[in-house]
């Protein structure tokens, strides 16, 4: 199988209510990561690695930020005459109703565009999480298995998404017995939401499970099918974390702080592409003190840094103590101010000597462009 040969689909609203306050101004695939990418850049630039030359992004709600960051797809090579990155945004007020009631109703949304595409198979993705996979050796597999659906697992504590697939039992790669809904503390072989197959049987499942009234993918695709058909587990292998809540989102950017991590996200020989923007190298004045710390370009460091992420154009001034924390674009902290265990939203203005601190199990999260 080539990657010319699969439609990819990615899911940018799914899951935004578990970081709602992330969300409030943007989609899941939009949100802020890794000091200079979002979300949907990981998704995109492994579907481009792995030769896919088509991607449809599927939109419910909240996705101008989206718009602005993807464009026509450029920074993937997705900007084409024919195919490319095509944006699917509900058109009327009853297909917003169809995505919002799950990832079927989208499905069945855009099974026009599926209809007109030319692919065979299709890939579906959501943005809920941060990997690095070689979608490549995913498609090997799926041949090599002979199976009907692929999905990605991993394994570890499940994130506490609605309708999480958990694997209970596996014959080789076939998954044999499966359950919805996290229950563990321990570690578990969970689904990440990637799922691949063939386009005439996502249509079919689509069409059916529409038809009952059913929207969750977990439940119609894979739970109602997993003796039916042949549903197969890929092993993701590296670097793999779900963003179900605010904390798992800080937890996953800090887990970048260890290069093994890093280097598993950001292989060099698959780029991860994101939206460039012409910035000058950071600036580290005389005195500063930048310790353990991801920092982006534009950024000017006249204070403390420690263990923290920084977005472009963030200015920390002189006196200035930012630890185990998260600034993204533009973001001002004044001399003196002190913050620890926070996450500040773009544009976000800590005056001079303001104290603010969370706690490593309950980030503060400040809004956009809000002012303290």
């Amino acid at each position: 199988m080539r990657g010319k040969n699969v439609l990819g689909m990615i899911f940018a609203n799914v899951d935004d209510g578990r970081v709602s306050e992330l969300t409030g101004v943007r989609s899941m695939a939009s949100v802020p990561f890794a000091g200079g990418y979002r979300l949907v850049d990981f998704v995109l630039s492994d579907m481009v690695n792995a030769g896919i030359g088509k991607v449809g992004v599927i939109t419910g709600n909240n996705y101008q930020s989206l718009m602005d960051h993807i464009g026509a797809g450029k920074p993937w090579d997705l900007a084409r005459k024919s195919d490319g990155l095509l944006l699917l945004p509900p058109f009327n007020a009853s297909a917003v109703a169809n995505y919002n009631a799950g990832e079927v109703g989208a499905l069945h949304n855009v099974l026009n565009f599926l209809a007109r595409s030319s692919e065979d198979y299709v890939l579906l993705s959501a943005c809920s999480h941060v990997a690095g996979f070689d979608l490549s050796s995913l498609f090997a597999f799926h041949e090599a298995e002979g199976a009907d659906i692929t999905v990605v697992s991993a394994k570890g504590k499940a994130p506490a998404f609605e309708n999480q697939p958990i694997v209970e039992a596996c014959d080789g790669a076939r998954i044999t017995k499966l359950r919805l809904g996290n229950h563990g503390e321990g570690e578990e072989t969970y689904l990440v939401k990637v799922a691949l197959m063939k386009k005439a049987l996502l249509e079919r499942l689509v069409k059916e499970a529409f038809s009952k009234g059913e929207y969750s993918m977990e439940k119609t695709f894979l739970l109602q099918n997993v003796d039916r058909l042949k549903v197969c587990a890929w092993q993701a292998p590296g670097y793999c974390a779900s963003i179900d809540s605010t904390e798992s989102y800080y937890r996953a950017n800090f887990a970048l702080l260890h290069y093994s991590n890093f280097e598993s996200l950001f292989p060099a020989d698959r780029p991860v592409y994101t939206k460039i923007y012409d910035d000058m190298p950071a600036v580290y004045g005389i005195g500063c003190d930048v310790k353990h710390s991801l920092v982006a370009d534009g950024c000017i460091i006249d204070g403390e840094v420690e263990n923290s992420i920084l977005f472009r154009g963030c200015r920390v001034e002189k006196g200035a103590v930012v630890k185990n924390s998260i600034l993204m674009p533009g973001c001002f902290v004044g001399g003196d101010a002190t913050m620890n265990y926070v996450i500040a939203d773009k544009s976000v203005s800590v005056r001079p000597r303001k104290n603010l601190s969370g706690a490593d199990t309950f980030p503060l999260y400040i809004g956009k462009g809000i002012q303290i």
